[in-house]
């Protein structure tokens, strides 16, 4: 079962991104994701229960060493520990917040191609949440594209603590390699990929999928709003797109 957005060791329950042009940018997440009579999202980006779940601010200079990408905010059992194994295994430290007794808190960090993230500690989960509401706005799936699995894997088995399952790959859709990264034996929050160069359209950054109510009018309202729509997948009902400053992301039917 795909589930990412749950509580617990490599959950993940939130994203964000600092960005220029700010009113654009929030204009235009404002209107691809509250398509159909039933939208997963408001217009200020709270979910349609009113949780924060995508955080949109503006890229002021205190931001500008984070890269020009979403990070996901992966729960882990120990911050301070999947810093330093992260680093150890050739990722970088972007931010790490700490306590005044140097206690972590929280961290941005990029993996061995420049993928961002987050890592943070266990969130736990709230009395009486409706977290089983399959028409709730959430982070449905993450992928990841990148020029060596076997190593993207590793790297994240270790420092956010995910299992891994190999996927069968199909050479016609250029795919070399693929694992699905595991909360549990029944619960997997993300998929990295390794394809071809020539098929490589998507940068090694995480895709977040994000649900919408009415797919074809979401992709539409992109285009209209400067975006772009980068290849669909109609079987498998998404689309990776690219927003008005060059952020990739992915929409999913919901």
């Amino acid at each position: 079962m795909r589930k990412p957005f749950v509580h617990g060791v490599g959950g993940v329950l939130s994203t964000d991104i600092a960005v220029p042009d700010h009113e654009r940018e929030l204009d235009f997440y404002s209107k691809i994701l509250t398509t159909g009579d039933a939208p997963f999202w408001r217009d200020d980006l709270m979910n349609n229960l009113g949780t924060p779940v995508i955080g949109l601010g503006a890229r002021t200079p205190e931001y500008n060493s984070l890269p020009l990408q979403w990070m996901p905010h992966f729960q882990v059992a120990d911050v301070a520990a999947s810093v330093a194994c992260a680093i150890d295994m050739g990722g970088k430290e972007l931010w790490h917040s700490k306590t005044d007794d140097g206690q972590s808190q929280w961290a941005v960090l990029t993996d061995q191609v420049g993928a961002a993230f987050g890592v943070i500690p266990v969130v736990p989960s709230e009395s009486g949440s409706t977290g089983q509401n399959e028409r709730l706005g959430c982070i449905s799936w993450l992928s990841l594209t990148v020029p060596d699995a076997l190593s993207s894997r590793d790297f994240y088995q270790h420092v956010v603590g995910w299992t891994a399952r190999s996927i069968e790959t199909v050479a016609s859709e250029g795919d070399v390699a693929k694992f699905e990264m595991q909360i549990d034996n029944k619960t997997a929050a993300a998929e990295i990929s390794q394809f071809c160069s020539e098929q490589n359209y998507i940068p090694s950054v995480w895709l977040i999928h994000l649900p919408v109510n009415d797919l074809a009018e979401s992709l539409r309202r992109v285009s209209e709003g400067g975006g772009e729509v980068i290849k669909e997948f109609a079987e498998a009902g998404y689309a990776v797109v690219r927003d008005p400053v060059g952020v990739y992301l992915a929409l999913q039917a919901g």
